[in-house]
């Protein structure tokens, strides 16, 4: 089994699926020879866990007693799982880059974290520019200042931030973070936090359950951020399908106030007017919110309002027609148009030197 993990995943699917059957309120989760049993008490936990380990001992699997957590922090899958927050096991992260190679596995591992520990693409983009120049795995690579202080700033992340375990009876919802062109959203949940003035120490309502970002290179055609914002939503309802089978009780997307308007109306006309994000919340029966909970974190990181105006017109406007295309290979752009003086073609390339011009 250990040359096809398919049919090892098969064989122990097939051991633990009667389990499963016997007890409902159980999760029984497993990756090869990784398994998590988890359930709502302890009682049952301590009930199933022996059920699974009768049924894997009698399939002549050898378990070691040290190999078996039951006390947190339990280890699953490069992940910490405590009481209450979940973090990525210890990485070790190469800093000395010299080939593309180097590059690859070192921005392989900040994006598999990124999700817990809240790495934006912004704060990552210097390591992600040396992916540019050969491409050859071999190919010559040195970090850069910036690229030294992104790398300085992830593995201080690392230190201090955490997600949260969620809870079962608490909805989940997601918001827009970041600014343009790197926006970011957060799947979170809500905790109703009773404040005393005698408890200083008072939990943080704000549970965090995991992040979403957009691409590093996105498409080259110009993208508006409202379709952003869709993308986000898009991504973040398939993965809490994913990890709840469920969809958002809400999704926050804030949005500008003009004086004299009614936002929720503005919000409702950016929704009518653009297709993708009509795509995005296709099915969607919780609310959309303008407002924002009120939590410092949230307060910081958001930077970008949705915005009701359009620069597009639906009217042809009295002005110059430009004709633009671009080249892959070349990798230049030109721009032609007719100057209505003395009705003759121009063309210039996007930096604006003068290529030339006819009649």
């Amino acid at each position: 089994m250990k040359n096809s993990p398919s049919i090892c995943q098969w064989y122990l699917s097939s051991l633990l699926s009667p389990v499963c059957a016997a007890v409902g309120e159980a999760i029984i989760l497993h990756y090869m020879d990784d398994v998590l049993v988890c359930a709502p008490n302890d009682d049952l936990l301590s009930h199933v866990l022996d059920l699974t380990i009768n049924s894997l001992v009698a399939a002549r699997f050898a378990l070691q007693e040290e190999n078996i957590q039951r006390m947190p922090p339990w280890k699953y899958l490069g992940l910490e799982i405590g009481k209450r927050t979940i973090v990525p096991q210890k990485l070790a992260v190469k800093n000395n880059i010299r080939t593309l190679a180097d590059v690859q596995q070192l921005c392989g591992s900040l994006n598999w974290v990124k999700p817990w520990l809240g790495l934006t693409t912004e704060d990552l983009d210097p390591l992600f520019n040396l992916f540019e120049g050969g491409e050859e795995l071999n190919s010559p690579r040195t970090l850069t200042q910036e690229a030294r202080a992104a790398l300085e700033k992830a593995q201080d992340c690392m230190v201090t931030r955490q997600a949260n375990r969620c809870k079962s009876d608490l909805p989940f919802k997601f918001i827009i973070l970041g600014k343009l062109p790197h926006l970011h959203g957060m799947i979170f949940q809500w905790e109703r936090v009773e404040k005393s003035k005698k408890d200083k120490d008072c939990r943080d309502p704000l549970l965090i359950v995991e992040w979403v970002f957009l691409s590093h290179h996105q498409s080259r055609r110009m993208t508006r951020p409202q379709e952003l914002v869709a993308e986000l939503i898009q991504k973040a309802r398939t993965r809490i399908r994913e990890l709840a089978g469920c969809d958002f009780e809400c999704i926050h997307i804030p949005t500008e106030v003009n004086s004299g308007q009614i936002t929720q109306a503005m919000l409702e006309h950016v929704l009518h007017e653009n297709e993708a994000l009509q795509f995005a919340l296709d099915s969607y029966t919780g609310r959309i919110s303008i407002h924002r909970p009120a939590h410092k974190l949230i307060r910081e990181q958001i930077q970008f309002k949705l915005s009701s105006k359009s620069v597009q017109s639906r009217r042809p406007l009295k002005a110059l027609t430009v004709f633009t295309d671009a080249s892959r290979t070349s990798h230049k752009s030109l721009i032609t148009w007719k100057v209505p003086q003395i009705q003759q073609w121009e063309e210039d390339n996007c930096r604006g030197g003068r290529i030339s011009s006819s009649s």
